[in-house]
């Protein structure tokens, strides 16, 4: 049989069919779960993303996946751990923007290589960023937060999780885009941050969308915009920051399931097949919206330039603005 009609033979297989490899060895074997590294913390969107997609992933491929919560250094704890793993396409990586894109210009000593040491498997999702202040400020329009920051330069605040994170660089965006000067309060993780905006200790914030919409719904905290280029579907009303009057604003939290480097290819197709049709699943895409995130399915060929495209766009705003993380 020749090379050509092996693979029309291997692109007609079911979804759930196991892969053959050269040493005669099936992927997966029966009995040994796929594990998908999550380098963040449980209860998040990322480990929420990665338990929904595990679930559906299972049974495209024909096996167990399961998820590994692995958090740490922004992280660069969980992708480094995944960056090392045998290539056999048991242990993979959910990976998020704020990590494989924006961290390397922040940990240039963070151990791998985000662009030689992962092999694609595909983008997944992606969730919004609103930009929220606290009702007390009395402002009900981005135009008007922003006549209120370039009266009082300074002397506004807002509150981040630290340096790297794909809040707190909408965040310096959005400042540079409006040519504001406010102030910024570091708090100790996501959570405290957007407490400290419920409270009004500070005056603005980023949050993700899965935090915010409660809150907005509640009327703890105000949305001025939100971060994508069309409006969220969960709060038509409030604009985005582009047609606000910031063309071409974009700042989202983005999923990606990537491998270890060298993982054989028909893995590689066969992990991008399933995939493909676990985001394609009804009560997948519903699961996720209720989470607000929403399916952008990527090819493992169209994965390099869009993370080429995504590091200098972030690396460029990181060196403008003068982000470290001392």
């Amino acid at each position: 049989m020749t090379l050509h009609r092996r693979a029309i033979l291997a692109g007609l297989l079911p979804l759930g069919a196991r892969v053959a490899l050269a040493q005669g060895e099936p992927w997966p074997a029966p009995g040994r779960p796929v594990t998908i590294v999550v380098a963040w913390a449980p209860g998040g969107s990322t480990d929420f993303v990665g338990r929904v997609v595990a679930q559906q992933l299972s049974k495209e491929i024909g096996g167990t996946v399961v998820v590994d919560n692995r958090p740490g250094a922004s992280g660069t704890v969980g992708h480094a751990s995944v960056a090392r793993a045998r290539p056999d396409g048991y242990t993979l990586l959910l990976g998020v923007n704020s990590t494989y894109a924006m961290s390397r210009h922040l940990f240039p000593q963070r151990g791998y290589d985000d662009d030689m040491g992962f092999a694609p498997i595909g983008r997944i999702a992606v969730s919004p960023i609103f930009l929220c202040v606290t009702p007390r400020l009395g402002t009900p329009s981005i135009a008007a937060f922003v006549a209120r920051a370039k009266s009082m330069p300074g002397r506004l605040s807002y509150g981040s999780s630290g340096a790297g994170s794909s809040a707190h660089l909408a965040t310096e965006l959005f400042l540079r885009s409006a040519g504001i000067a406010v102030q910024n309060v570091t708090y100790r993780g996501g959570a405290p941050a957007v407490q400290a905006l419920v409270q009004g200790e500070v005056e603005m914030a980023f949050v993700d969308a899965v935090t915010a919409l409660p809150l907005m719904a509640s009327g703890q905290i105000a949305a001025l915009g939100v971060s994508t280029p069309e409006r969220n579907p969960l709060a038509p009303d409030v604009a985005t920051i582009a047609e606000s009057g910031f063309p071409g604003f974009q700042a989202t939290s983005d999923f990606a399931l990537l491998a270890p480097a060298g993982t054989p290819e028909p893995i590689i197709r066969r992990l991008s097949a399933g995939l493909a049709a676990t985001m394609k699943n009804p009560e997948v895409l519903e699961r996720l919206r209720q989470g607000s995130i929403f399916p952008t399915f990527g090819t493992p060929q169209e994965f390099p330039a869009y993370l080429a495209a995504e590091s200098a766009k972030w690396g460029e705003v990181i060196r403008s603005r003068g982000i470290t993380l001392d």
